[in-house]
């Protein structure tokens, strides 16, 4: 793989996160929170979201080493779950705007190749999709710290809130045994959205 193509998959790797972030602040600013619009995070500028390992390291060497699944992050946008007005389904609302966000760019992109109007962007817009759809069901998987253990956490029922404590005790450990051993169990839904969403 050519040191162009990694460097251009980073770069979309990374505006991707950061519009992922962002996302998350401003779900929670719209629901009164503004925790991240007073850290200056409510921004696309990449300074502030950029986390050097997260952001760039990591993803460019899985992208160097032509892994399946590409993960990495950025500085994570900070918010209070208090002051939300919605106390029931805030925290699941604001976890699911960064998923959301990533899966609104990949229909986008994919609505732009279907359109044949941007035939010599056929190959950036096709790693914007595929970036971006990694992105969303990647983090909708429901192991903390990702997203979807948030949304899963504000569905699950009182009485099964002993999963939650498991699941955030051990999340860092059962995420890595799922990066590295389980992740391919996503790849299918990853290529099938991303074929529904660009035909190829």
């Amino acid at each position: 793989m050519q040191i162009e193509l990694i460097i251009f998959q980073v770069i979309i790797f990374i505006f991707s996160v950061i519009i992922h972030e962002v996302a998350h602040g401003y779900a929670a600013y719209l629901q009164g929170d503004n925790t991240a619009k007073f850290a200056g995070r409510l921004t696309l500028n990449p300074i502030p979201h950029i986390d050097v390992m997260g952001s760039i390291i990591i993803p460019g060497l899985l992208m160097l080493a032509s892994s399946p699944i590409v993960f990495g992050w950025a500085k994570p946008v900070p918010f209070n779950p208090y002051n939300l007005r919605n106390q029931r389904w805030g925290e699941a609302m604001v976890a699911a705007a960064g998923p959301l966000s990533n899966i609104f760019i990949a229909l986008f992109f994919g609505i732009m190749l279907s359109s044949s109007f941007f035939p010599a962007l056929e190959a950036p817009f096709l790693y914007i999709v595929f970036i971006n759809l990694v992105l969303a069901i990647f983090n909708l998987v429901p192991i903390p710290p990702l997203d979807g253990s948030k949304i899963l956490f504000s569905i699950l029922p009182y009485h099964m809130q002993g999963v939650r404590e498991f699941l955030e005790r051990n999340g860092l450990y059962i995420l890595l045994f799922f990066i590295f051993f389980a992740s391919q169990l996503i790849s299918p839904l990853v290529f099938w959205v991303f074929h529904l969403f660009t035909s190829f």
